[in-house]
């Protein structure tokens, strides 16, 4: 064991002073920023970029800390369960190994909370323009004239002007924008204005005034639903984790000895490792249901 340890720890020394003197911590940031870039989904560079713009993306601090955490989470399992260094520290390699899928979950969460927000200022704002300018396409252009938008948002609302010059009609833009947001307030306000256009309604004003009032429902059912989901989110961990202290109850009951006697039996073993999994598996399954849909309708 210890040979093996102190090759791991020369091949990381040497791999680090071949690195034109890096700081550690710049050094393995820069050799993860490589891989991401290579096998990282486009959709999900595009949506760090922007979460990082928006300034929510970890500190380094953050990540050292999160990392010291699951370490000795992962560390304090992984002995405890099998009283075996090198079991601890595959366990600890493991964990870590896990946070660039919940960095990509939580800026999957952060990147829809923006969307939807924007999606909320694009409907409210286009319906108070409309009030003034009377004309769809004039107010997707006051709308951008304002400034109120962001990237991506504020680019497909443009395009939206330009199909409508370019067509002579809303019906594509209004389609191109449903396709790219698919989201209730957005395709009922667009067939509020398809109509509006197509027929030549009149005396619009109350049934503008109404979707406001629905949209504003809508977005605090939505916050609301996001408060719920973030406090059970802090019970659901604190349960999560409590669930692997539940082999020291064995323990408890068998003592520590008699337990370690019953590790040298392969499948006992295997019962264990098993355990854990179904634990860790719970878990991140659970980070995925709390990070996903978050700002959908």
């Amino acid at each position: 064991m210890e040979f093996i340890l102190i090759t791991l720890i020369l091949i990381f020394v040497m791999t680090y002073r071949n690195s034109s003197g890096e700081g550690i911590y710049k050094f393995v940031k820069d050799q993860a920023t490589v891989a991401y870039d290579k096998y990282a989904p486009y959709s999900y560079k595009v949506m760090r970029e922007k979460i990082k713009d928006l300034g929510l993306e970890y500190t380094p601090r953050q990540y050292a800390i999160q990392v010291a955490i699951f370490s000795a989470i992962a560390g304090a399992v992984g002995y405890l369960y099998f009283y075996n260094i090198i079991v601890a520290i595959i366990y600890i390699v493991l964990a870590v190994s896990t946070i660039p899928y919940l960095t990509y979950l939580r800026c999957k969460r952060q990147y829809s909370e923006f969307i939807f927000e924007q999606i909320q200022v694009y409907t409210t704002n286009t319906i108070m323009e409309f009030a003034t300018t009377q004309s769809f396409v004039k107010s997707l252009e006051g709308v951008v004239e304002s400034g109120v938008l962001e990237e991506p948002v504020l680019s497909d609302v443009k395009t939206m002007i330009a199909l409508s010059y370019e067509k002579g009609d809303v019906t594509d833009s209004i389609n191109y924008m449903n396709s790219k947001y698919p989201y209730y307030m957005v395709k009922n306000m667009h067939q509020l204005f398809l109509q509006v256009t197509k027929e030549g309604a009149k005396n619009t004003e109350e049934t503008f005034d109404n979707m406001l009032s629905d949209i504003d429902i809508l977005v605090e059912g939505v916050y609301r639903d996001r408060s719920d989901r973030k406090q059970f989110h802090g019970q659901f961990l604190m349960f999560g984790i409590s669930l692997y202290s539940l082999i020291m109850l064995i323990q408890l009951i068998l003592g520590v000895e008699g337990y370690i006697e019953l590790l040298d039996d392969i499948m006992m073993k295997i019962l264990v490792h098993g355990v854990v999994a179904i634990n860790s598996y719970f878990l991140l399954k659970g980070e995925k249901y709390y990070n996903e849909n978050v700002g959908a309708e």
